[in-house]
């Protein structure tokens, strides 16, 4: 976990323009196993990003780690092998929630997984920052939303044992419960901000105005909210430059559409760009996030390591204006031609 006494870590800033001006190379990461050589997998030159206003500068990219501990999840020696490779690709955000598991008895899961990987990683674990979340429940694998400041506090606790710490790095609300004067829910954030048991607030699947009054309220660092070519409500609704204006950092989930992610592997325009800079069309979609403010940081959820090398790829491809306008511009249906016909024609 990040250090207590600051958190900031060492960069080596350009003065122009271009892609590799403002640098950092990555190689802060050395065990006493490793050479200071630049990781293979690393990206070599890359601009890094400010995670909030009093949080520090960080790898552009960061690792949802859901899919470590969703139905489907691989061993726990496997899954701890693709964390150390995210941690020795450069990757400094982890992304965990505490309801992130794969039944009703298993709450917590996904938080003592990392725990037990950061343990065993031979790396500088002070460098890495973990985000959790509170607020979600789970009943017979569906997802419950609960709030109230009791539950809030439970769960804090509950994320402070399974982690094995006394403060959390960045503790979001997971998502406002309708239910639950959103003020409260953000003033026991503030209050578990005051008491030290988290470091850093932040909030995830939040409208514009709950993101202000957030702000307000607890000061917030990071917005953790879907984006993606398919749903792009975040730049329409202003969500990303208002949050951009503020200087917090705007954490994309879902960046490659959740279950249509097969989609921007066929995607005609996506495919044409990725050739032209020979990488693939998901390399292309996380350029494309990174291209539409300073402020986004993807979250790469994988289960193999390939997959987020793939994207650490998008991390040092630099589109060009018209590529950007071009994926902008494109349509990226949710469902194929024919499924979509037999909608309309049973509607």
């Amino acid at each position: 976990m990040i250090s207590p006494s600051d958190g900031r870590i060492p960069e080596s800033r350009g003065q122009g323009k271009s892609s590799c001006d403002a640098v950092f190379l990555v190689s802060i990461r050395r065990s006493h196993t490793r050479s200071p050589a630049i990781h293979p997998h690393r990206p070599r030159c890359m601009k890094r990003r400010s995670l909030g206003p009093t949080a520090p500068d960080i790898f552009p990219i960061g690792y949802g780690g859901m899919s470590l501990s969703e139905k489907g999840r691989p061993p726990e020696a496997e899954a701890i092998k693709t964390i150390h490779a995210v941690l020795d690709a450069g990757i400094e955000l982890l992304e965990l929630s505490n309801v992130y598991n794969d039944n009703d008895d298993d709450i917590g899961h996904n938080e003592r997984l990392f725990a037990k990987a950061l343990k065993s990683w031979p790396g500088a674990s002070d460098r890495v920052i973990v985000a959790t979340k509170g607020g979600r429940w789970r009943y017979r694998r569906r997802w419950l939303i609960d709030a109230r400041p009791e539950q809030l506090r439970r769960a804090c606790e509950r994320s402070l044992s399974a982690l094995g710490v006394e403060r959390i790095d960045l503790y979001q609300l997971n998502h406002p419960d309708p239910n639950v004067p959103f003020a409260e829910s953000m003033g026991t954030l503030a209050d578990l901000k005051s008491e030290g048991k988290i470091r850093w607030v932040g909030i995830s699947n939040a409208d514009l105005d709950q993101i202000r009054v957030a702000s307000s309220i607890a000061g917030i660092e990071s917005v953790q909210n879907r984006l993606n070519p398919f749903s792009r409500l975040a730049l329409k609704r202003d969500e990303v430059p208002y949050c951009a204006k503020l200087g917090i950092g705007f954490l994309a989930y879902q960046i490659y559409g959740g279950r249509h992610a097969r989609r921007i592997g066929m995607h005609p325009l996506l495919k044409r760009i990725g050739k032209r800079h020979g990488t693939s069309p998901y390399s292309i979609t996380v350029a494309w996030l990174l291209a539409k403010s300073d402020n986004v940081i993807p979250l790469v959820g994988a289960r193999t390591i390939g997959h987020v090398r793939d994207a650490l790829r998008g991390a040092s491809i630099e589109l060009t204006s018209e590529e950007v306008k071009a994926i902008d511009a494109a349509r990226f249906p949710k469902w194929p031609l024919h499924q979509r016909i037999r909608r309309k024609l049973a509607g």
